[in-house]
């Protein structure tokens, strides 16, 4: 369930205002202005592949992490789901939280785009975005703490970068279809933030009280 969880908050990381205003610019950069969709779809899994790498490193971190507190269930439910929590009610608007509503960009100047130059864009974009796609990123690093092992947080992050590289892969290959489609959910914006911060004000709660630990017992028998 955790894991089903992870892959969905990747999506909805990619339809959030962080991802889907800059999704032309990267199609572009993919395309590199040329009319090749097997170049374009090349460079968008160079793409998807690098920012894989951060986030998968930073889940083997609170994995890892994870194992060392898991003695500690009871403290680390309350702390880890508080911060659920918070991410959601900044999400919704009820609070501002400073650093996860802006962006650190990182410049690169290439000048050659090829695969290689992809995965190093795509690295640079795990970095510089992190704070803007803090909300699930963070919920999903939560969540492989507290499956407490190393192998468990790889896991739970590499379903993170499917449920946001996959619509990403497909957008580069379908974006003329899809620019009415991407018009709608940009006109809807606050509403698609309201549903995600509920989502993981919800999820925080069930974290807080361990109903959420006892729920993925239940469904590992």
């Amino acid at each position: 369930m955790s894991y089903f969880v992870a892959f969905l908050e990747g999506i909805i990381t990619f339809i959030s205002p962080c991802i889907l205003p800059m999704l032309p610019l990267y199609i572009s950069y993919f395309a590199n202005g040329e009319n090749d969709k097997r170049k374009t779809a090349v460079n968008a899994c160079g793409f998807i592949l690098g920012f894989t790498i951060i986030f998968v490193l930073l889940g083997a971190f609170a994995g890892a992490l994870g194992g060392l507190l898991q003695k500690y269930e009871a403290a680390v439910n309350i702390i880890t789901g508080g911060i659920v929590v918070l991410l959601g009610l900044n999400f919704t608007g009820i609070i501002r939280i400073g650093f996860l509503n802006s962006t650190k960009k990182l410049q690169v100047q290439i000048q050659k785009i090829h695969f290689t130059t992809s995965v190093l864009f795509g690295m640079v974009f795990a970095i510089g975005y992190t704070p803007c796609v803090g909300a699930f990123l963070g919920s999903a690093l939560m969540m492989a703490s507290r499956r407490g092992t190393m192998v468990a947080g790889i896991i739970m992050l590499v379903l993170y970068s499917a449920g946001l590289g996959i619509p990403f892969f497909i957008s580069a290959l379908l974006i003329d279809r899809l620019k009415s489609t991407f018009q709608v959910i940009k006109s809807h914006y606050r509403v698609i933030n309201l549903v995600c911060g509920i989502f993981l004000i919800l999820m925080g709660i069930l974290m807080m009280t361990g109903t959420f630990g006892y729920m993925m017992r239940l469904l590992s028998v």
